[in-house]
């Protein structure tokens, strides 16, 4: 025990003894270990909303002791792993790479039957499982009666976008169909509306059906979701680790990417962001068996509540809000909050998304989130820059893919995000020194200032101290001088393997340290960090 305590303290202190590797930064985890035995799980909704709604789950920041992200490079990117890939904002997406999305084909086969394979009754939009002529299984989710192409929609058009963020979602695709296409399997199982289950008859999903809306011709729109590769294990939490996961090592709490997802939740209204629409896959690929984790089931973003239009409520307040609730109380009901005063158009297949008063600081999902409350600056910088990597042609090509038949509600969802993504911009960027691409070139420190170039501020001053690195004791040392001109200094790749530059904005707090090796190429950036 002693022999290893030892080992472990030298392991320790290696690992502190240098602030940067060779291999900095990281781009790409390195490849998953095999993941021998895994348990099936099924997280219950209802304790998950007790939990985090009267709870503190998962490890928080302390008063002036905050909790970096454990998930980013030196670089403050999320490299690409089984819960992320970077996609359009690290390498631009063209227009038909985004309206595709995820999807590698184009839904169920029109060339024969799709057999239900299992169905469920309970909720006032129920679905299939159906298998269609190749053998390949899709989930059937329908639209409510009074609000025909609004989750549908929304499903779909989340999948792309969400899959464009950079996370693994399903193939989604928006179908049209008769009752002669379905075909019910022998002896399918099927849940009826009071819980019971039993085999399933014809006349079970005629009344399914019946409460579905049907167009002119007398189709079904429906939204068909390709099964998930893999075994399904389970949803993932949003704090804490799955314990027979040996890959899983970062508290999620602590993850960039699910602490960022709350900004993509905010822009898109995705007020359903819970672990109850997730999901963990065991999937094999080059010899090993590892978890895939996914967000599913988008039916809830964009003004849709699935089921019905969302809640004026939603996206501002959870389901249990103490403080709102109270002053209704204290003011005998005459305090009127601000998001019951907002005007909705007449768009039925829209529901209810608004722009008015949108603030992404002041969006709460349906009950509190580990990772979500763990957010800081630089988190929700980096998943703000992401937003704003998305432009009007790119946001268009993407709600286009819900296949609104109302060219106003297409309209009226383009322009909401288009409003989102400017105030989610001049929201967060302020937040932070909005720098990037910095590199020397010409024997000058450059970069982009991601306010100026979106234009929410001025061409602007910059303070520039330079310092030589370190690598070992991680000290800096000031140099003379200052401003963007490399430093002489600095420029002995022998005396000097490492240097760099802090840079802050007049009148602000926060600062930006850039770091830089030197390597047969030239000056390489191979650390950021952010302060406020």
């Amino acid at each position: 025990m002693a022999a290893a305590a030892a080992l472990t303290l030298l392991a320790a202190t290696t690992l502190q003894s240098e602030k940067f590797y060779p291999d900095d930064p990281l781009w790409i985890v390195p490849k998953p270990r095999n993941v021998e035995k895994v348990k099936k799980r099924k997280l219950n909704d209802y304790y998950d909303f007790f939990l985090n709604t009267f709870g503190r789950p998962g490890n928080r920041h302390r008063p002036g002791e905050p909790i970096r992200a454990l998930s980013a490079n030196t670089l403050g990117e999320v490299p690409d792993s089984e819960w992320y890939i970077n996609r359009h904002a690290k390498k631009r997406m063209s227009l038909e790479e985004l309206a595709r999305g995820p999807n590698t084909g184009t839904g169920p086969s029109e060339s024969g039957e799709w057999t239900i394979i299992s169905a469920k009754s309970q909720g006032i939009t129920p679905g299939f499982l159906i298998k269609d002529a190749t053998g390949a299984r899709f989930f059937i989710k329908f639209d409510p009666v009074e609000n025909p192409e609004m989750a549908t929609a929304a499903d779909v058009i989340g999948s792309k976008f969400f899959y464009a963020l950079g996370y693994y979602v399903p193939q989604n695709y928006v179908v049209h169909f008769l009752r002669s296409r379905l075909r019910l399997a022998p002896n399918t199982a099927y849940r009826d509306s009071f819980g019971k289950r039993r085999e399933m008859h014809e006349r079970d999903v005629d009344e399914i059906l019946r409460r579905v809306p049907r167009d002119e011709n007398g189709r079904y729109r429906a939204v068909a979701s390709l099964f998930l590769e893999g075994d399904v294990v389970g949803e993932f939490r949003y704090h804490g680790t799955r314990r027979d996961d040996p890959n899983d090592i970062i508290p999620h709490e602590h993850r960039r990417e699910l602490r960022g997802l709350f900004v993509f939740a905010a822009w898109l209204g995705h007020d359903d962001s819970r672990a109850i629409n997730t999901l963990d896959m065991l999937v094999e690929a080059d010899g090993r068996r590892f978890l895939r984790h996914h967000l599913i089931d988008f039916g809830s973003i964009l003004g849709s509540a699935s089921t019905s239009s969302n809640s004026a409520r939603s996206g501002h307040e959870h389901l249990f809000d103490f403080k709102p609730s109270l002053l209704e109380v204290l003011s005998l009901g005459l305090w009127v909050p601000d998001w019951a005063r907002v005007h909705y158009p007449d768009l039925p297949s829209v529901g209810r998304f608004e722009c008015s008063i949108f603030d992404p600081e002041r969006f709460k999902t349906e009950y509190r989130n580990p990772a979500f409350e763990n957010r800081l600056p630089d988190d929700t910088y980096w998943a703000a820059k992401v937003v704003m990597s998305f432009t009007p042609d790119d946001i268009r090509a993407i709600v286009k893919t819900g296949e609104y038949s109302d060219p106003d509600a297409e309209k009226w969802i383009v322009d909401c995000l288009l409003v989102r993504r400017e105030r989610i911009g001049r929201t967060y960027l302020a937040k932070v020194v909005p720098l990037e691409n910095l590199a020397i070139r010409e024997g000058r420190l450059v970069f982009d200032d991601l306010a100026v170039q979106y234009g929410f501020s001025k061409p602007r001053e910059y303070g520039i101290q330079w310092f030589s690195l370190d690598n070992r004791s991680q000290q800096n040392t000031a140099v003379p001088g200052s401003g963007p001109a490399w430093p002489a200094e600095l420029r002995d790749p022998a005396a000097t393997p490492y240097f760099g530059a802090v840079i802050r904005v007049p009148n602000q707090q926060a600062a930006l340290t850039a770091y830089f090796r030197h390597t047969p190429q030239g000056p390489r950036l191979v650390g950021v960090e952010r302060t406020w």
